[in-house]
């Protein structure tokens, strides 16, 4: 007997931002929106959400009181077609916290943990589109085989709305930019 997979239509269609915004939290989670259609994003290992949630704190904390750091919520990149991205982690302006969705001029940095299921995703696509957005920074975390994780960092250039590749950390983490945070990635 053959099994047979129904796909709901709401799969198999363009969404428009109006009714994205109708869905509830329930509906949008686990789920990305590109070029209008529903992408459903790999399941998050704990190790994942340990790294998110760890790297939001500590960038929390080092951001004073004019950006925040949080982790699952989306990133409207653009309304038509509809794209809305949810980064792992997102450093945004504090005075937003209310506003949605959150738009790439209230975003100073994304971060995006890599897994197995998003390598090409967030190595290659969404690089390419936070800088089209005009998100300044960009880190890339890379969960090594030897159990330290990896940070690639990235920069915009305004000029070419593409990213300039920055420095590379395992270990301790030390940056001045987007602002001074160091973060233990050993402990993780």
């Amino acid at each position: 007997m053959a099994v047979t997979t129904v796909i709901p239509a709401w799969m198999r269609q363009q969404i428009a931002a109006a009714d994205y915004d109708s869905w509830s939290n329930e509906q949008c989670a686990g789920i990305e929106i590109v070029d209008g259609m529903v992408v459903v994003c790999p399941s998050r290992s704990k190790r994942h959400n340990r790294l998110a949630r760890n790297l939001a704190t500590a960038l929390d904390a080092a951001a004073g009181p004019e950006w925040n750091a949080d982790t699952d919520f989306d990133v409207r990149l653009h309304a038509v077609p509809l794209t809305n991205r949810r980064p792992d982690v997102v450093v945004y302006r504090a005075d937003t916290i209310d506003m949605t969705p959150t738009r790439p001029e209230h975003v100073l940095m994304v971060v995006e943990v890599v897994s197995p299921g998003s390598e090409t995703t967030d190595r290659i696509v969404k690089v390419d589109q936070y800088a089209k957005a005009g998100i300044a920074y960009y880190w890339r975390v890379e969960q090594a085989a030897t159990g330290v994780p990896l940070i690639y960092t990235y920069v915009l250039d305004p000029a070419t709305m593409t990213y300039r590749t920055g420095e590379m950390y395992t270990g301790i983490v030390e940056v001045a930019a987007p602002f001074s945070v160091e973060v233990d990635l050993g402990g993780v």
